[in-house]
Formats: structure tokens, sequence, C-alpha cells
């Protein structure tokens, strides 16, 4: 189910059909955007603070508060907490990676500005490690689990107030987390039920 929806977000955003959503967030949703200065490539996605965004308080938050969803460090936690889980991270990364490469949604304006980042940044990257880290350790360490949904979704609103991703963007990083920490918990369940 989570995989139809996802495809479907991925779809759906293709076709434009968030375009009115997303532009809406650009002009009313992103206080802390500072569109002239984006630029995002792979060292910026792998390396933790490479492309710093400090113009803003908002920037500040949401550079600290999704720290641990970076790439380098969120493959730490994840495979810290858990092999299936670091795992599934791999692979909902390698989708994220093929959506970013294949996918184009029609183009978003912050005035007369194209934001170019905007039209290949389905799903994001940050929202799916960040479902991921939060689910490592709410299966690992239960009485944790309302701090991690906590600090998930405060994560996932800083994304978008600091101008970081479309509101599709961070649907479709959710359920891509959800997809990948449901599947590595139906393979335990599995795994477990073979032993008995």
């Amino acid at each position: 189910m989570l995989a139809a929806a996802f495809a479907a977000l991925a779809g759906l955003t293709a076709a434009g059909v968030f375009s009115g959503l997303d532009q809406w967030a650009v002009d009313h949703a992103m206080p802390g955007a500072s569109f002239s200065h984006v630029s995002t490539n792979l060292l910026t996605d792998v390396i933790p603070l490479h492309h710093v965004r400090w113009h803003s308080p908002w920037s500040v938050a949401t550079n600290l508060v999704t720290l641990p969803a970076s790439f380098l460090l969120s493959v730490v936690i994840v495979a810290a907490i858990s092999r299936r889980l670091g795992l599934a991270l791999l692979a909902c990364v390698a989708v994220e990676v093929i959506c970013k490469e294949t996918l184009t949604r029609p183009a978003l304006h912050h005035g007369a500005l194209h934001i170019v980042p905007f039209d290949s940044s389905f799903p994001s990257g940050h929202a799916l490690r960040t479902v991921l880290i939060a689910f490592a350790v709410a299966t690992a360490w239960p009485r944790l689990a309302l701090a991690a949904a906590a600090w998930a979704t405060a994560s996932v609103v800083l994304l978008l107030l600091g101008g970081w991703h479309t509101p599709s963007d961070l649907f479709g990083g959710v359920v891509l987390g959800l997809l990948g920490g449901t599947a590595a918990g139906a393979l335990r369940r599995r795994r477990r039920l073979a032993r008995v």
C-alpha cells in the first residue's frame, strides 16, 4: 500500500497536480528560504553542513535539528541501531536518487526567479532519513518513541519553513521512509516466524 502511495505521489508530482500547493508554500510558508543562494549537488547531500545555510534563524534551526538526517550521519545512526533498517535506508536513498534524476516537476518560481533545484527535488531525502531514524529509535527503545516522533515532525516542518523542500517533496520523503521502515519490520517478523 505504501509503495503504491509513493508511486502515486511521484506521478502526481511530475504531472503537476501538487504545483498549486507547492507554489503556495513557496509564496507563503517558507520564511527561512533564500532561493537566490540555493544550489544542490551530491557533495552537499553527502557531507553534513557542507552547504550550510546560515542566512536566517530558520536556516540555523533547520540545520541543527535535521543534522542527524544528513546522509552520512543517518547511515551511521540507523545501521548502528538495526542492520535491516540500515539496508532499508540505503534502498530508500537509491529510490530517492533515481527519482531526483528522472522525475521533473513543473517549474516553481519566487517572483521572477525560477527555483531550479525544486525541479528535481522529489522526494525529500532529509524527510525519508528522518522517518527512518525515528523508526529505528522507536523500535529499539519504545520509551523514546514519542520523542523520536516529535523530532521527526519538527524536522519535516523545519524543512518546509526553511525553504529546503516543498510539501510534495516532504510527503514523498515521509511515505518513502515509512515504506522502508515497515518493509524492514516485515522482514524482521518473517525471519522470527521462520525460526519458530
